[in-house]
């Protein structure tokens, strides 16, 4: 049997078991989900016959169910089943029974075909297989056209409400998209309308709050109610800034009221700055301040600030008004700006002066209405006032105030919402602490710094001093917990001795560097620079000093004959040096000594100060005092002397402090021994470069004396005369100029140096004469005695006179060519035979003092051309 349902209907099929046990696979239907049946099981598995409720998946058993699953099926996808009727007890079918059934049953009454010929079927068998069949068969279709009919009208129902379904659709389609469209656009059109209205609405209530805003604060301002009238003003503004903020609209109207704002706040504020002025009074100095000090003073004496008296009988009416004023500022944001400027009057005119000037004290007086703050005239005789004094004035200045104006309490609204409490005194402290800090520090605490380390322990009073004026200023809250500058820089004492000791040692140190060159005083070997004491090495430093034996070790050389050394040996030699540079090794020694009793921090900063000062010597000197170097002798010597004097010094100044030094000084840090070659060369150049600049002159002097020769002619003899003249008094104005300013040896090695390079000028310019006659002989030999008589006389480095003929003596020590021009002099009155005795074969003085081509050059520029002079020139070798 098989039903078909075209459209998603249901298919069944079934394979009927013969008698040679095998199964026939027939056509399945789909299942409701579209997927294909499960194979037909094996019937001797006990499987149900495919028409039953529990085989047959297309169908659940009962009418129409199955059709709830499926989709909507059509009346004409549906086959039409064939009629039919009982199947009659013989088992014949009706002719209207399907093809394929009807196969079936006869291939099933044929029960001896099969894959298996051979087997034999009994006949009841055959009977009763068809006898179930038949029932079967029956059995279902009893139970099957029931459902298929209830199907069938399900079907029809189906496409009718189908058919309903397509008629609503192309009504909505139609009609209702029609008019849904046509309520859209009014939708619109009332939705643009409603928020044209809104709009307009709300800026109708803006504008009439705006108007209300100003006649309320016309209002307030009439009754002198200034909070209110600034709430409202401010409330009006807002209230614009919506107007100016909404995005198309744009009413002229807006310029006309922002112009009629401004004008109403100016008004406001007006009567506020008039209020302001007669509750807040200063009178003030006229401008400008004189510049003399006298006359600054009694200008400064006329500064007067009057406020409020807040501890008079109206002071409550004072009080609300004063309130009332500020309060208008804050909201209008003018009272940061009013401070400002209060501030700045009140550093310039009151405060400051009370620092700067220690004669001017606080005068207050209290009167029915007002307060009056004014200064008085005080005698004084520090130039810079004490901290507490200070501290002192300055207290009682801002105690008037927040008395008399700082104490009211005020608010400010933040976003429109909160409201934030002011502190008058707070924010006017905050605009002038930090340069009255400063104010108190440069002109007040700087100056009570002590000058000595010793003074240290006296300044913990200004420590207090000051803690109590900070704790003081927080009490009446012009100060924050964090606001203590004027308190760290007091309790950093030691580092501003350190730095203020420091400033004023280089600063002494230079104005002694360029001061006059020339003020001098003579040292000795005897001069010692006072030292203070120095503290005991076990306070100072735990460094272990090296303990000096005084076994001598087995390879030390001893002096023969148990001779030492003098206690002068290693002494600087008497001279002169600057008295500025006297004074300022003692500086360097005093500081150093400090040093020695400091903080091991300011210790270091002592010391280095110290080299620093010796650095600027170096630098500043020589550029400060080039010209009067370069143009006055003496000058350049003292200048020598003075290096020559610091580098001495320097040489053990860093060992006599370092073991009182702390670390790393202690450790062989301290010393001074790398200037002293500086400090040396620095002398030796700057007076090299003076005797090179008197050799220039001398040598251009002797230029003058036109060769020396031809001297038999009275005007060169005259020439002559005069350079050799002027040679010898430039000579004896060095010496004088020198005389008790350089060392003995300095003095005689410099003098005969110039000396030396004056005759050794005058020999070579007579040896390169190619013609003297007795005449020019004469002549040369008269100023060759001028220089032989007076060129002794040149040196005279000490004052007394018998003490100088010793110098005197050893002449040739310091002139090297002495000896040779003293030999000249012979040559030049000496006859032939003489020159050659003097000569003796290269072994006599002639022959020590001139090489044989000079004598020879004398000796043809003396003699005339003969064979005797031949002779004599021969035996010259």
């Amino acid at each position: 049997m098989a039903v078909s349902i075209k459209g998603g209907a249901v298919q069944a099929a079934s394979a009927v078991s013969v008698g040679d046990g095998r199964r026939r696979t027939s056509t399945r239907a789909p299942t409701a989900s579209g997927q294909r049946r499960a194979p037909a099981r094996d019937p001797s598995r006990h499987n149900p016959s495919p028409w039953s409720s529990t085989g047959q998946r297309g169908f659940t058993g009962r009418t129409g169910s199955a059709f709830r699953t499926r989709p909507r099926v059509k009346a004409k996808d549906i086959a039409p089943l064939p009629q039919f009727n009982k199947i009659s007890p013989q088992g014949s079918l009706p002719p209207s029974f399907p093809p394929a059934l009807s196969r079936g049953a006869k291939e099933g009454a044929n029960l001896h075909t099969g894959s298996d010929r051979n087997l034999f079927i009994p006949a009841t068998l055959k009977a009763k297989t068809k006898g179930e069949v038949c029932n079967t068969i029956n059995k279902k279709y009893e139970e099957f056209i029931p459902s298929l009919k209830n199907g069938e009208d399900l079907v029809n129902q189906v496409v009718e409400i189908s058919m309903e379904i397509d008629v609503l659709k192309s009504q909505i389609e139609n009609e209702v998209q029609r008019d849904l469209r046509v309520a859209v656009t009014e939708f619109s059109e009332l939705k643009q309308q409603l928020e044209k209205s809104t709009v307009l609405l709300s800026v109708l209530t803006q504008l009439h709050e705006f108007d209300t805003a100003l006649e309320t604060h016309q209002q307030a301002l009439l009754e002198k109610n200034y909070t209110k009238s600034a709430e409202h003003l401010n409330k009006a503004q807002h209230n614009l800034n919506l107007l100016k903020s909404r995005k198309g609209v744009e009413l002229k109207m807006l310029q006309v009221l922002g112009t009629e704002l401004i004008v109403q706040k100016e008004k406001l504020l007006y009567h506020l700055g008039e209020e302001w002025k007669q509750l807040a009074v200063w009178n003030l100095p006229p401008s400008p301040a004189p510049t003399k000090a006298e006359d600054l003073f009694r200008w400064t004496l006329k500064t007067e600030l009057r406020l409020c008296n807040m501890t008079s009988r109206r002071k409550s009416d004072l009080e609300t008004l004063l309130l009332s004023i500020l309060q208008g500022f804050a909201i209008l944001g003018e009272l940061n700006r009013k401070l400002k400027f209060f501030s700045q009057i009140l550093l310039k005119y009151i405060l400051k002066p009370l620092v700067v000037e220690p004669s001017l004290d606080v005068e207050i007086e209290l009167r029915a209405n007002d307060a009056v703050l004014r200064f008085s005239a005080v005698k004084s005789k520090c130039e810079h006032e004490l901290p507490a004094k200070v501290y002192l004035k300055i207290t009682t200045v801002l105690e008037f105030l927040y008395q008399h104006l700082l104490h009211i309490p005020l608010w400010v609204s933040v976003d429109r919402k909160e409201k934030q409490d002011i502190n008058l005194a707070e924010l006017l402290g905050g605009m002038i602490w930090e340069e009255l800090s400063e104010i108190i520090i440069k002109n007040c605490l700087v100056f009570s710094i002590p000058a000595n380390s010793s003074q240290l322990e006296l300044y913990e009073e200004v420590i207090k001093a000051t803690d109590k004026f900070e704790e003081k200023l927080k009490e009446m809250q012009f100060l924050q917990n964090h606001s203590t500058d004027l308190l760290k820089y007091a309790r950093n004492v030691n580092v501003h001795f350190a730095s203020k000791k420091c400033q004023d040692v280089i600063v002494t140190a230079r104005n002694l560097m360029t001061s006059e060159i020339h003020n001098t005083v003579q040292i000795s070997a005897d001069s010692r620079i006072s030292i203070p004491k120095l503290p005991s090495l076990g306070l100072v430093s735990k460094v272990k000093v090296p303990v000096i034996s005084n076994i001598v070790p087995r390879d030390m050389v001893t002096l023969g004959s148990g001779k030492q050394l003098s206690s002068r040996t290693m002494c600087l030699p008497t001279c002169r040096i600057s008295q500025s540079v006297q004074t300022l090794m003692e500086l360097a020694y005093q500081t150093l000594s400090e040093a020695t009793s400091a903080t091991p921090e300011c210790a270091v900063q002592l010391f280095y100060t110290v080299r620093n000062m010796f650095h600027l010597f170096y630098d500043v000197v020589p550029t400060y005092h080039k010209e009067t170097l370069q143009k006055l002798p003496q000058l350049a010597a003292i200048h020598h002397n003075n290096c020559m004097y610091i580098a001495h010094h320097l040489i053990t100044l860093g060992h006599q402090f370092q073991y009182r030094l702390p670390s790393p000084l202690c450790n062989g840090a301290a010393t001074f021994v790398d200037f002293v070659p500086s400090f040396r060369r620095l002398g030796t150049e700057c007076f090299l470069a003076q005797l090179r600049t008197q050799r220039d002159e001398l040598l251009e002097r002797l230029s003058t004396a036109r060769n020396l020769s031809s001297l038999e002619d009275a005007d060169n003899y005259s020439a002559a005369n005069k350079a050799v003249r002027q040679v010898i008094h430039q000579l004896k104005r060095l010496g004088k100029v020198w005389q008790d300013v350089l060392p003995v040896h300095i003095y005689c090695k410099a003098l005969g140096t110039l000396l030396n390079t004056a005759i050794t000028d005058i020999v070579n310019k007579i040896t390169m004469l190619e013609d003297i006659t007795s005449e020019s002989a004469d002549g040369l030999y008269a100023l060759c005695r001028t220089i032989l008589e007076e060129g002794p006389g040149i040196f005279q480095p000490l004052l007394e006179e018998s003490k100088n003929k010793t110098f005197q003596e050893e002449i040739p020590i310091y002139v090297p060519k002495w000896l040779k021009f003293q030999e000249l002099m012979m040559v030049l009155q000496a006859n032939l035979q003489e020159l050659l005795d003097r000569w003796t074969d290269g072994k006599g003085p002639f022959a020590a003092e001139f090489s044989p081509i000079e004598a020879k050059n004398l000796i043809r520029a003396l003699f005339q051309n003969t064979e005797r002079r031949a002779a004599a020139l021969a035996e010259i070798k």
